[in-house]
């Protein structure tokens, strides 16, 4: 609105969200302003208004403490990998889930691609000294399945997110789950390599 341009319903931001905050703008933008000063100068302004903002909506799926714990009772490594600023990133999975041990809490860097190029989930597991096929990947986008996919980790569809199941299995999950419980299930029953 300050830009005077269109404004979109609410629901089409579903499928503009994910591959980062600048993907985010030239998304929006019309067309005809999308050149690079308009990019930065609305960039600059979603990121302000974010880091005064972001705390009135963002809550935990429901559910998502609960296997957070669990995970930490069998002793089960974490990492959280964003297209979100490094900085949002770890300041959100701080504030919401401050008592879960993550390895590794990591956001978009400005030397490192964003998801789907699959450097940042390869360079997790290295740093985790984990093999990638030793991954179980939970995501709720077509970019999270496509990162797991390329970056050879099994990749879990969480249908409690903001795309459907279609669009997951489209692009790579291995597997749906409806609820956070059903993770559980599937690493007690995935075979180990």
């Amino acid at each position: 609105m300050r830009l005077g341009c269109p404004t979109h319903p609410v629901d089409d931001y579903r499928h503009f969200v994910g591959d980062g905050s600048e993907c985010l703008v030239r998304r929006v933008l019309p067309e005809d302003r999308r050149d690079g000063s308009t990019v930065k100068s609305c960039h600059k302004m979603i990121l302000d208004e974010y880091a005064h903002r972001w705390a009135e909506n963002t809550r935990s799926y429901p559910g998502i403490p609960e296997l957070l714990n669990e995970l930490e009772k069998r002793g089960i490594p974490k990492a959280v990998l964003s297209n979100k600023l490094d900085d949002f990133t770890k300041l959100i999975t701080a504030q919401l889930l401050p008592d879960v041990s993550f390895q590794i809490v990591r956001g978009a860097l400005p030397s490192v691609p964003v998801k789907p190029n699959p450097t940042a989930a390869l360079q997790i597991a290295e740093q985790m000294d984990i093999r990638p096929d030793r991954f179980l990947y939970l995501g709720d986008t077509n970019t999270d399945m496509q990162t797991a996919q390329a970056a050879g980790m099994f990749a879990v569809g969480v249908l409690w997110g903001f795309r459907t199941a279609e669009e997951l299995v489209a692009n790579g999950a291995q597997t749906l789950v409806e609820t956070p419980e059903e993770v559980l299930y599937i690493l007690d029953t995935k075979p180990t390599g």
